[in-house]
């Protein structure tokens, strides 16, 4: 009976576990495993800027197509049904403009000739602009390249803190209960006591506010990748010393020269397109020659009714059939004619002359941006050059500070331990290894970081930890309609 017994509370502890395990299996499915990688690659092509920046490159084509079709035949097609109630011609000259009904069917082919350059200065314009937004569209790809790798960082540097505070705090109460322990043995005061208890009470608000910052920093992290924020997430890339090392390195021996920023090639397109523009308001002071060629068929039947045959002329088709006159048969007769049209607005009210006005300004405000966009991207390349000797240096002299440390604080622990040493030791031996292990973990950081942001400024691919590299320069996608000088 009690084997019995046995086995069915076996088997009832089984049934029981397997929804558990059932649930603990469908957390673990539905935690989402990032890489930066990933990150990255979900950046530039599924966020809204990203997604903006391509929406803005197809408002460019779309312009620029729209500026070219002025430059090639115009075809169109017209058709006109007409019924006169009352015709005044008629009665006034006489029967043969008493045409009660009208159909009419026509191609009409039409050519710019002359425009005084407005069609070609448009194309032009047009063609900077898509070209400049090619530029803008590669900016954006670099920086948000960057953008979410120090997100992703972020999240991975207070996650490492927040095990350092704990480890700290787990140090803290060890150390507790070990004087607890010395005092009970009689080998430490009531003093060493509160001291212990002390130290550690004032750990556990940085415990708790690193925690904090672990899941805001996750948060952060989650909105830009457009996740639900109770969605988990595991962080699986790890920055590695010797790839960090291999990457800084790389951009230290890189002597190559930097490429025209994409903000400053963007701001010269636009204003080249600008000073086309201007071309296209002066155009308007010249005339417009078009050329133009009508084919198509005319009936004027005596009765209403879609005509079904073509026309022809002929003494059987009057009423009554006549041997001296001809009459028409009701049918559909050619139409074509050939000819130019020459347009030129002598006085437009002074519009020629505000719209020159307009377009001139705008050239102006485009010089001046080209000027800030100059400036701007050689301040950008000698702040990233200045952060990234500065990140530089504090990482290489962080080399062997936090091993020090650390056997600092095993060797305080252990005289602690004997009795040769007091708790101050101690105390200071753990601070001062926590606070290198923090340095050690941001100057890593700092330095990747860095690395990437003078890439960024100076037109290179922007690497990652795993040591591959993004091709998002600002110039990668852009054709070659591009000039090289403004």
């Amino acid at each position: 009976m009690n084997l019995r017994a046995l086995f069915l509370a076996a088997g009832a502890a089984v049934l029981l576990a397997q929804p558990a395990v059932a649930q603990r299996a469908t957390a673990r499915a539905d935690t989402l495993r990032l890489s930066i990688g990933e990150a990255v690659t979900h950046a530039i092509t599924d966020s809204d800027e990203s997604r903006l920046s391509r929406l803005t490159l197809q408002v460019t084509d779309a312009q620029f197509g729209a500026a070219r079709a002025n430059s090639v035949p115009q075809l169109r097609f017209q058709g006109t049904n007409a019924q006169s109630l009352k015709n005044a011609r008629g009665d006034i000259v006489g029967s043969a403009f008493q045409q009660s009904y009208t159909f009419q069917g026509t191609f009409i082919a039409t050519q710019t000739l002359f425009q005084g350059g407005r069609i070609i200065s448009a194309a032009r314009a047009a063609t900077k602009l898509r070209d400049a937004s090619e530029f803008d569209a590669g900016e954006t790809r670099a920086r948000l390249a960057v953008d979410m790798q120090r997100s992703y960082l972020n999240a991975t540097f207070f996650a490492r803190i927040a095990e350092l505070q704990e480890r700290n705090l787990a140090l803290s109460t060890e150390r507790l209960q070990q004087v607890e322990q010395l005092e009970a043995a009689g080998r430490a005061s009531r003093f060493d006591v509160l001291h212990a208890r002390v130290q550690r009470a004032n750990i556990e608000p940085l415990v708790f506010q690193s925690r904090n910052d672990r899941d805001n920093a996750l948060l952060d992290l989650k909105r830009l990748l457009d996740l639900p924020m109770d969605r988990p997430v595991a962080l699986t890339t790890v920055l590695d010393t010797g790839t960090i090392r291999a990457i800084v390195n790389a951009s230290v021996a890189d002597a190559a020269p930097e490429p025209v920023r994409g903000t400053v090639r963007s701001a010269e397109l636009a204003l080249m397109a600008r000073t086309d523009a201007v071309r296209v308001a002066r155009g308007s002071l010249m005339p417009t020659v078009n050329m133009n060629f009508n084919y198509g068929y005319l009936a004027l039947p005596t009765k209403n009714g879609f005509p079904n045959r073509l026309g022809a002329t002929a003494g059987e088709f009057c009423s009554p059939p006549s041997t001296t006159r001809l009459c028409q048969n009701s049918g559909f007769f050619a139409d074509r004619s050939f000819g130019f049209t020459v347009n030129w607005a002598l006085f437009d009210g002074f519009l020629t002359k505000s719209n020159i006005e307009i377009a001139s300004a705008q050239r102006s405000i485009a010089e001046t941006n080209l000027h800030q966009q100059r400036e701007a991207a050689s301040l950008d390349i000698a702040r990233a050059r200045a952060e990234f000797d500065r990140a530089r240096a504090s990482w290489n002299a962080r080399g062997q500070t936090s091993a020090e440390a650390e056997e600092s604080f095993q060797l305080a622990a252990l005289r602690f331990k004997s009795g040769l040493s007091t708790q101050l030791e101690v105390t200071d031996s753990q601070f001062a290894m926590l606070t290198a292990q923090s340095n050690e973990i941001r100057a890593l950081f700092d330095v990747y970081l860095a690395t990437a942001e003078l890439a960024r400024v100076r037109g290179r691919a922007i690497p990652l930890p795993t040591g591959a590299t993004i091709p998002v320069s600002s110039s990668s996608g852009l054709s070659s309609r591009a000039s090289n000088t403004p």
